[in-house]
Parts: structure tokens; C-alpha cells; sequence
């Protein structure tokens, strides 16, 4: 279902990928720097999701700078929370890249304002998180991360070179949250392995981040 999200005097492209079944929780999912919502993997995520009962939307947001990408992400959370189409228990924050950095500051925000004192947003998941630049190793960008206490799935690849292996473990030590990383073996940035086919990563990672979110939400429901 194609929707266009208010955004100060814009509007943003966004699509509803909806289950079968009523949903209880949704994810927001965004794309990197490059690219949009139809970017392969988010296609094959939000189908996966909504496949096993999770509403999924994916929006559009053009922008290098991330405190802009992160209003938008922010009037989306808005837009789904107000949404009478679905009522949703909680939605879980989701991006690639650059996405997953606006998805983290969003989360931040909230979290130290007063307007997310109804645990609306569940948890956060973070799809190749560009934790420094490339070989610029000594600036991390791990402010948010440090700050957010909600749930966190990082899936990168270990050979991802916007993310040191051992830096963003170090870094994912030091947070408050729940957390957890899923590698996927000598995947780049791109989620790309040589010998192995993206629809098989992409199978790898669809089906890590279904499973975190199954657990989260059990572990809310108990």
C-alpha cells in the first residue's frame, strides 16, 4: 500500500507492506546515503517481515545530512503512531547504513524528551551501521548508541569497511541497551560475500532480524 507521509511542507514516499493477519507490531525501515526504499534488501526485508506477521513501512528520504534524516524518521514514527489503520502495540525503529544512524539519533531523541513515555518504540535494528568512515577508524560515530536504552540488533558484515569488527564490538560493550551483533562472514558494506548470492544473505539477515524480534516482543509479553 502506497502512502505519502506528511513532512513539514513535504511529503515523503512511503509503503506499507501489511500481513495477512492483523499485526500487534511494526517496523520502519529506511534506506543508506545512496538509493531509496526499493533498495533490494529492504524490498526483501519488508516482504519477509510482513510474510510472518510484522507490518512493515519503508519510506524515502533524499539527504545527506543525518539530523535531517532523522526529522523525517521521526515524522513517520509520528504518522504510524497516529494511524488508524493499524494499532499497533509498538513498532521497532529500522534502517541500512546512514538510515540506521537517523533511526539511532530518532530513538535518542525521544528517549530523552518526555513524548516517549509510552514505550511505543520497542527497539532498534541496524543493518550495516556506519560506525566511521572509511579508513578514518579513530572518528566513531557511536554518540546515540552510547545513549539509547531500547533493545539494539546490529547485522554487519565483518569485512564491512565503514565497520571494524573489533570497534563496533568495543563500542556495543560500552552501551546501556540490550544488545546484540549478528556478522555476516566477510560481507562488505554492501552486504556483499564473494561465493554467495544476495538473495542468500539476504535469507541470512531476514531471518536474524525476524527471530531478534520475535524475542523482543516475547520478552515484553511475559
Amino acid at each position: 500500500v502506497k502512502v505519502k507521509i506528511p513532512f513539514g511542507n513535504k511529503c515523503l514516499d512511503a509503503i506499507f507492506s501489511v500481513p495477512e493477519k492483523k499485526p500487534t507490531y511494526g517496523v520502519i525501515l529506511t534506506h543508506g546515503a545512496g538509493g531509496d526504499m526499493n533498495f533490494p534488501h529492504l524490498v526483501s526485508l519488508a516482504a519477509y517481515l510482513a510474510s510472518h506477521g510484522v507490518l512493515c513501512l519503508r519510506f524515502t528520504c533524499k539527504g545527506l545530512n543525518v539530523a535531517y534524516r532523522a526529522k523525517a524518521f521521526k515524522a513517520v514514527v509520528e504518522y504510524l503512531k497516529l494511524c488508524d489503520d493499524y494499532k499497533l502495540s509498538g513498532v521497532f525503529l529500522a534502517g541500512r547504513s546512514m538510515g540506521s544512524r537517523a533511526a539511532a539519533s530518532v530513538i535518542r531523541q525521544l528517549s530523552q524528551g518526555d513524548d516517549d513515555d509510552d514505550g511505543f518504540i520497542q527497539g532498534l535494528v541496524c543493518l550495516s551501521y556506519p560506525l566511521h568512515r572509511p579508513k578514518l577508524q579513530s572518528k566513531l560515530r557511536d554518540e546515540d548508541l552510547l545513549l539509547i536504552t531500547c533493545p539494539v540488533l546490529f547485522v554487519s558484515g565483518s569485512a564491512d569497511e565503514m565497520c571494524e569488527k573489533q570497534l563496533l564490538e568495543g563500542v556495543v560493550s560500552k552501551m546501556k541497551a540490550p544488545k546484540k551483533i549478528h556478522w555476516i562472514d566477510k560481507a562488505n558494506h554492501g552486504m556483499a560475500v564473494k561465493g554467495r548470492t544476495a538473495d542468500d544473505v539476504m535469507e541470512e539477515v531476514n531471518a536474524q532480524v525476524f527471530s531478534w524480534l520475535r524475542e523482543n516482543v516475547q520478552l515484553q509479553q511475559k
